[in-house]
């Protein structure tokens, strides 16, 4: 039986509704903030959508709803979905597309859930993904699928979201321009294809390193955690994008940005490097002029545990690392990122320079650059 599904259409600015085949068969795999907002933003955009969560008394509400509440600006409306369920196998057969929005320290374990359904011509979408198209795809090939699955990362989720219930998600604003590198790069050209008729604001910036050294969160977030420690541990709720944003910070945010374009350099990629200032400063980012937006949505209002929060978990101890490492490869002098990754190693007790998401972990810090590059093209 066919299924027809209602899609939002640009009309003045608001919001109509018309019904159309699905353009294509999407798996949408996570929980969290990002994976709800993809979820129903797809699925209203016209595309046939299967969200997984394996925490399937946590998805109960979607499921029994079959639909998910999204808000925005214009308002609130309850979107179904053609599919939640806890059976990964089922979400990902015959999809097209496969988009992962979660933190980057659950790509292991999704890896080797997906590892035994994964079949030819599929692509994997990470927005973002920590350099996890490269480690992703290299676990499901250790557990034994060769597939030739196309891997794709950006620099930061598609949309600033936040849920405010068990199916209700709040989307501030949408991306605008989303830098994105496919590992191995000779399928770039198709990845990239098939991930614009799902988000026609992404563009291929080159392979999964490139990608990678897009990431917005290793950038952001550390300075933001370590210079708003005190604050963070003293109050119940605490806005690190408002009062926590001051010029002391900000100017160790663009030097360590200017170290993730200096490394971008060193490695032979090109412009755009998407300057995080453009974030605060204008509408060149990848959300455009969106920072005023994120503070006054009040979603960013919360409590932060400086050990638990994926600002640390995720953006330092994997992304940040990650950034380093880099630097190290490459031989640019990046004193900020290995700072910061000095202090937040400080209060966990541990030298975060060792972490999972290095390249020396990963086992490509002896490789020349001329290996790098052909290992990033061809795979392994």
């Amino acid at each position: 039986m066919t299924h027809f599904f209602p899609v939002r259409t640009a009309a003045a600015g608001s919001s109509t509704f018309a019904f159309q085949i699905p353009n294509m068969k999407i798996a949408i795999l996570g929980g969290g903030h990002g994976a709800y907002a993809a979820a129903a933003d797809l699925s209203e955009a016209g595309h046939e959508v299967r969200l997984w969560r394996r925490d399937a008394a946590a998805l109960a509400p979607v499921v029994q709803a079959g639909a998910i509440t999204l808000k925005d600006v214009d308002g609130a409306r309850e979107v179904p979905l053609a599919l939640a369920t806890a059976d990964i196998a089922v979400a990902l057969k015959g999809v097209e597309l496969i988009v992962i929005p979660t933190p980057a320290i659950a790509q292991h374990d999704i890896a080797l859930a997906m590892a035994p359904h994964l079949v030819d011509g599929q692509v994997v979408f990470l927005p973002p993904g920590t350099f996890g198209s490269y480690v992703m795809a290299r676990t499901v090939q250790e557990v034994g699928n060769r597939a030739d699955v196309a891997w794709a990362e950006t620099g930061t989720l598609p949309y600033l979201a936040r849920k405010h219930g068990e199916r209700e998600v709040n989307v501030t604003i949408r991306a605008i321009r989303l830098p994105t590198g496919v590992y191995p790069a000779r399928n770039e050209a198709e990845a990239i294809t098939v991930i614009r008729k799902a988000y026609p604001a992404v563009h291929g910036c080159g392979d999964a390193l490139s990608g990678a050294l897009m990431n917005a969160g290793p950038i952001i977030h550390p300075p933001l955690m370590v210079m708003n420690a005190a604050p963070l541990q003293h109050f119940e709720r605490w806005d690190i994008h408002n009062e926590g944003t001051q010029h002391a910070v900000r100017d160790v945010t663009d030097r360590l940005d200017r170290e993730r374009m200096a490394v971008r350099e060193a490695f032979g990629q090109g412009a755009p490097h998407y300057p995080l200032a453009d974030h605060y400063n204008n509408d060149q980012w990848m959300y455009g002029d969106a920072h005023k937006q994120l503070v006054k949505s009040g979603d960013w209002r919360e409590n932060i545990d400086l050990h638990t929060h994926r600002y640390i978990t995720e953006d330092t101890e994997l992304g940040l690392a990650f950034l380093a490492s880099a630097a190290r490869h490459a031989g640019v002098d990046a004193p900020i990122a290995h700072g910061l990754l000095a202090i937040v190693g400080g209060f966990l007790g541990r030298d975060l320079r060792h972490g999972p998401r290095t390249f020396e972990s990963l086992g490509l810090a002896d490789l020349s650059a001329a290996q790098l590059k052909q290992r990033l093209h061809d795979g392994e």
